[in-house]
């Protein structure tokens, strides 16, 4: 197998940020990356993570965050979606600026000249980090200088993290959402505001979403506002929504305050449901195309990494619009009829008759329907049969072991680690 493309840094920093269909919308200015971890007993070294970009964009000087980038390669950096947040840039504690911190920056007698970064890919996702560090010497005997390429981690103090915490966020990075979850319960509040603040955005936001609302609600009081942009931006509507159902009505208008107009509308929405029922455990966000859509088109879909896999097991066609709520729903089709089909095929001809349940049903409901008919996930419509979302399996489970049932997890996580 061959080794990931390496792609360098100074080149980066002059490609055009390209929306969706790949038209021009900005340029890339510098590149944001966090600090790893140099490896430490059995423990290996992580690698600095690239986190976003710093790009120029209709006049403004704005951050784009690494998982918004569907490709990255010589034409440019290529948006996954066609939404740009035009906020400008801040850098955050922790941060570093390729560019402007670590080009040109002294190690001993030479002197960075360029960055190289490569991708790294696991089943689910992928991201970039910095792999290697070009450096140059002067020689008074040459004109030119002479190059060599080192391992990130030959020099380490470009890239060490400066506080404890930080370290300990690097650490944590390659580490499972719902087990960091369990590390954050048990520290001290002051360490989880700290250990917040480390993470970016995304690793912060999948923590979140394992932590009982109570325990989110401490963390994200503590967030300044930039910070909750961030945050609130890779976090799940239904997530969100079961966040903010935790706090009084002034602290929730504050923080709808801090999302963009729609984001803040279908949280809303999701608020004004009955917790128990299908409207309160259901997701907006699901794949939702149209029946003249091919099945070439609904498995680059289900391809995306950002779908978690009982989103990704199935695709809903409805009329126009495509968007929760959507046009009359007219079926489903599930992964594997796509699998068997012809690319071109429609899927307006192979949609599946699933059961559907009403926005009030119980929870209980929910869960019998998904058990009887071996769904993954279930749509849920109103009364003129428009998709307004869907409930997955993994939320009716959540919410059937109770409320306690991650604490309990914990419990007998710490009992087996110490019998063993």
């Amino acid at each position: 197998m061959a080794a990931p493309e390496l792609i360098y840094a100074f080149r980066v920093m002059r490609l055009p940020l390209l929306d969706a269909g790949g038209a021009p919308i900005g340029r890339i200015q510098d590149i944001v990356a966090i600090p790893g971890r140099a490896g430490r007993g059995s423990e290996p070294a992580i690698a600095p993570r690239i986190v976003g970009f710093v790009a120029d964009s209709q006049r403004r000087r704005i951050f784009v965050n690494a998982n918004r980038i569907a490709e990255l390669n010589s034409e440019g950096a290529r948006l996954r979606s066609w939404d740009v947040d035009l906020n400008p840039f801040k850098p955050r504690a922790g941060e570093v600026l390729i560019g402007a911190d670590l080009i040109d920056r002294r190690v001993g007698d030479e002197t960075v000249s360029d960055i190289a970064l490569r991708e790294h890919q696991d089943p689910r996702s992928s991201w970039w980090v910095i792999d290697k560090v070009r450096l140059a010497r002067k020689s008074s005997l040459r004109h030119r200088p002479s190059y060599r390429l080192v391992d990130y981690d030959e020099v380490p103090a470009l890239f060490d993290a400066p506080t404890a915490m930080q370290a300990e966020a690097a650490r944590l990075r390659q580490v499972h959402p719902a087990e960091v979850a369990a590390i954050v319960r048990a520290l001290p509040i002051d360490q989880r505001r700290q250990l917040a603040e480390a993470m970016d955005d995304e690793r912060l936001a999948d923590v979140l979403e394992e932590l009982p609302e109570e325990e989110q609600v401490r963390i994200v009081e503590q967030l300044d506002r930039d910070r909750l942009v961030g945050v609130f931006d890779e976090m799940e509507y239904d997530d969100l929504a079961d966040l903010l159902g935790e706090m009084a009505p002034a602290d929730q208008e504050r923080m709808l305050g801090v999302m963009d107009d729609d984001d803040a509308d279908v949280v809303r929405r999701l608020l004004s449901y009955e917790e128990g029922t299908a409207g309160g455990l259901m997701t907006p966000e699901v794949i939702i195309l149209g029946p003249d859509a091919t099945v070439a088109e609904a498995l680059a879909q289900v391809r995306d990494p950002d779908w978690v896999v009982s989103i990704a097991a199935q695709v809903f066609v409805a009329q126009a619009p495509y968007k929760a709520p959507t046009g009359k729903l007219l079926g489903v089709v599930h992964v594997q009829r796509l699998l068997r089909e012809p690319p071109n095929m429609e899927l307006g001809r192979m949609v599946a008759d699933d059961p559907t349940v009403a926005p009030g049903q119980t929870d209980r409901e929910v869960a019998e329907i998904l058990a009887s008919y071996d769904l993954l996930a279930v749509a849920v419509t109103d009364t003129a049969g428009r998709l307004l979302g869907a409930v997955t399996v993994d939320d009716v489970i959540d919410r059937m072991l109770g409320a306690g049932w991650r604490t309990r997890q914990r419990r007998k996580t710490i009992s087996t680690d110490a019998e063993s």
